[in-house]
């Protein structure tokens, strides 16, 4: 007599359970919302008391696919959704019907370099190459729109490699860049669990000229760092005339207000394979995460 070989599970799947219940004789009580599979009834998983669930799916389902995608680690690329490809920079100034839209137009075409370094970057970044295992090392992540974010994402795809993109609901229709890996390409609703994917795989961080939401996520990180929330990892800011210029990080050590040592948490470089040399450089001792080949 052989050994016995239980069923792996008793209770029928999720899927099968909500075809079936999708499919039920009509009825006063089968027609109310009330008979709705509870994960099936959108309007009760909109509802205002469902915030803390919908902030664990939102959390779970990125993790999950990324997990199953072999992602262990991921560079983050950071950086303006307004910064124009070199081709289209003289587009800007020939639109431009002021002499103030001139001058934003022309240092918008100056700082397009930037798109071709976050190409690069992300270039170099790609190949480096999988585990035995399939596991995948400073997978391109962006935040899955224009500008910058797409310079990282094509960087990846003229590798043949895959990215991330991390893209957020907004008042405006905002589609991801068409160089996201589609199955890696996720919509959040809630900025701070977006925010929270952008760092949990982060093992490098490179910060490219941006605005508001550059700088949000750029003092976040800098700020859990320095607060020991998280672990140092390297951060590279794109463009010493560009922060020199908008932040004076001098002056926050005159006055007291940062450490002489915070300003070791990051440092400033112009082009790709500076940055590349600089995290190679924090990662040395780590054999398993350098480029092969």
């Amino acid at each position: 007599m052989t050994d016995p070989h239980p069923p792996r599970r008793v209770f029928s799947p999720a899927r099968e359970e909500a075809q079936v219940a999708n499919q039920p004789t009509s009825s006063p009580q089968t027609e109310d919302p009330a008979y709705r599979l509870a994960f099936q009834d959108m309007d009760f998983l909109l509802r205002e008391d469902l915030r803390p669930v919908r902030f664990q799916l939102e959390l779970l389902k990125p993790d999950l696919l990324l997990d199953e995608a072999k992602i262990a680690s991921t560079l983050v690329i950071y950086g303006s959704a307004r910064i124009p490809e070199p081709e289209h920079a003289d587009a800007l100034i020939a639109a431009a019907s002021t002499d103030s839209q001139r001058t934003v137009a022309e240092r918008l075409k100056a700082k397009s370099k930037y798109y071709v370094e976050a190409r690069k970057l992300a270039q170099i970044a790609s190949r480096v190459e999988p585990d035995p295992d399939g596991t995948k090392h400073f997978v391109v992540c962006s935040g899955g729109g224009p500008s910058i974010m797409e310079a990282a994402n094509r960087g990846a795809d003229d590798e043949g490699r895959e990215s991330i993109g991390l893209n957020i609901v907004l008042p405006h229709e905002q589609l991801p860049n068409p160089y996201v890996t589609p199955h890696l390409s996720f919509q959040f609703h809630y900025f701070s669990l977006r925010k929270m994917h952008f760092l949990i795989r982060a093992r490098a961080v490179a910060v490219f000229p941006g605005g508001f939401g550059t700088f949000d996520e750029c003092f976040e990180l800098l700020t859990l760092i320095q607060t020991g929330k998280i672990k140092p990892v390297p951060i590279v800011l794109f463009g010493r005339d560009f922060w020199n210029r908008v932040v004076n990080f001098e002056a926050l050590v005159e006055e007291g207000v940062i450490s002489a040592d915070d300003l070791n948490l990051f440092t400033i470089v112009e082009t790709a394979e500076e940055a590349w040399d600089y995290i190679c450089a924090r990662y040395a001792h780590d054999e398993a995460l350098q480029p092969r080949g």
